[in-house]
């Protein structure tokens, strides 16, 4: 079992033309004042390291930094939290990412024992943690089951446009449901979580991303 930093899983995730917010890896401050000019504010930094997979469970994550001087304080805020909490941590950088904005929707992947891989689409926050509001096919899908997928959750409407606001791209969402699919059929992911990916008008991309490679 090799879990990946999300660094490295941006890698796989874009030899499948999975969509991803533009992103620069850097290890220090200076560094990190320029990528946030070059992705553009509002930013997010995260830490990558092999030994926090969960970033912001000891405080590796900053989000809206939307001043040079609020990208400097933030890498260096996130260092310090890393070696506090995690001392022994191999610190590969901090990834220095676009605010994506959109709504929250969550992709996941895992290996059922008897079944064996098991794709997974929601919409994330609430409707995940509290509502539990998500479908499940068995891999490999083709459009059809992608379109149900989507449809047959609660929160559909709100991808659909409800209350008039504007639909999302529903086209993005399936062709990234079919390109995890192919991913982790091709890759040995036993476990795949990307939460959020973020949907709009334009399409969707990966926001975040957890993986296992059996």
């Amino acid at each position: 079992m090799q879990k990946l930093t999300e660094y490295d899983s941006r890698k796989i995730l874009e030899k499948y033309g999975i969509m991803l917010p533009e992103a620069k890896l850097v290890k220090n401050r200076q560094d990190a004042i320029l990528a946030a000019k070059k992705v553009g504010f509002p930013c997010i930094m995260k830490i990558i390291s092999e030994d926090i997979l969960h970033k912001s469970d000891f405080g590796g994550v900053v989000t809206n930094i939307m001043t040079e001087e609020s990208a400097r304080d933030a890498f260096l805020k996130i260092i310090e939290n890393a070696k506090k909490h995690v001392p022994d941590a191999k610190i590969d950088g901090v990834l220095v990412e676009k605010t994506a904005s959109g709504v929250e929707c969550i992709v996941g992947a895992s290996q059922d024992p008897q079944f064996g891989p098991v794709l997974m689409f929601g919409l994330g926050g609430i409707f995940v943690e509290v509502m539990k509001d998500v479908s499940f096919r068995l891999i490999p899908v083709e459009k059809k089951d992608v379109r149900e997928m989507i449809t047959e959750i609660k929160a559909y409407p709100l991808l659909n446009g409800a209350r008039g606001q504007a639909a999302v791209n529903i086209k993005a969402i399936e062709d990234t449901l079919l390109k995890v699919s192919k991913m982790v059929k091709k890759e040995k992911i036993t476990e795949l979580d990307i939460n959020p990916l973020i949907v709009n008008e334009d399409g969707a991309v990966c926001a975040d991303c957890r993986m296992i490679l059996g």
